[in-house]
C-alpha cells in the first residue's frame, strides 16, 4: 500500500478530531497525551477548527502531518511546534534555542510496525529544520518504554531532562532531543 505523507488543510478539521479521539482511546493514551478523551470529545468545534488551523499547510509556528491511507483514511499523524529562544514552554522550562517539539505522536494499531511512524517522524523534523530549527525535541512519560525505544531508534537521544506531572504526583515524563549536525 501507499500512503500519502501531507500536512493538514484547515477545512480538514473534522478528519483531525477523528484521528485524535481515536488516539485518545488508546490504551497506552494516559502515558502518550496529556488529555484525557472526555474532556476532547466535549470540546467545540470551533476548538478543532482552530487547532487545526494553527497547524495546517502554511502555518509557521505548527505543522500536523499525517499519513493518509490509498482509501482516504487518515492512519497516523505527529505534530511539530516551534519554540522561541526566550520563551517558556507548556511545563515552564526556558527555551534556550530555537527548536521543534514532537507532539501528538499517533498511528493507529493495525498501522503499527509499517514503518509509518517513522516517515512522519522524517517528514516533521525536515520541517522543523527547514523553519529553522536547532535541535528537535519531545517529551515521553517515564513508563512507554515502546515510544522510547522508537525515539531513539529515530535517532533522539534523553537530554537527561525531568519534567514532573503535575497531573500525576511521582510521575515524571523525559526528554529526548535530536541535534541538528
Amino acid at each position: 500500500m501507499s500512503y500519502v505523507i501531507r500536512s493538514v488543510r484547515a477545512h480538514e478539521w473534522p478528519a483531525a478530531k477523528e484521528l485524535r479521539l481515536a488516539a485518545l482511546q488508546d490504551p497506552v493514551a494516559p502515558l502518550a497525551f496529556l488529555e484525557t478523551y472526555e474532556a476532547a470529545v466535549a470540546r467545540p468545534d470551533s476548538f478543532w477548527q482552530e487547532r487545526t488551523a494553527k497547524g495546517a499547510e502554511g502555518a509557521d509556528g505548527a505543522q500536523t502531518v499525517i499519513a493518509e491511507a490509498p482509501d482516504g483514511q487518515w492512519v497516523g499523524t505527529v505534530t511539530v511546534l516551534m519554540e522561541e529562544p526566550g520563551t517558556t514552554d507548556w511545563a515552564g522550562f526556558p527555551v534556550e534555542r530555537k527548536q521543534g517539539h514532537l507532539v501528538g505522536v499517533f498511528v493507529r494499531p493495525e498501522e503499527r510496525g509499517s514503518g509509518l511512524t517513522d516517515v512522519l517522524f522524517d517528514a516533521t523534523v525536515e520541517w522543523a529544520w527547514a523553519h529553522g530549527a536547532e535541535r528537535v525535541r519531545l517529551i515521553v512519560h517515564e513508563d512507554n518504554g515502546r515510544a522510547q525505544r522508537f525515539y531513539r531508534k529515530a535517532g533522539f537521544e534523553p537530554t537527561g531532562v525531568v519534567v514532573p506531572l503535575g497531573s500525576a504526583p511521582g510521575e515524571s515524563e523525559l526528554e529526548f532531543a535530536l541535534e541538528r549536525v
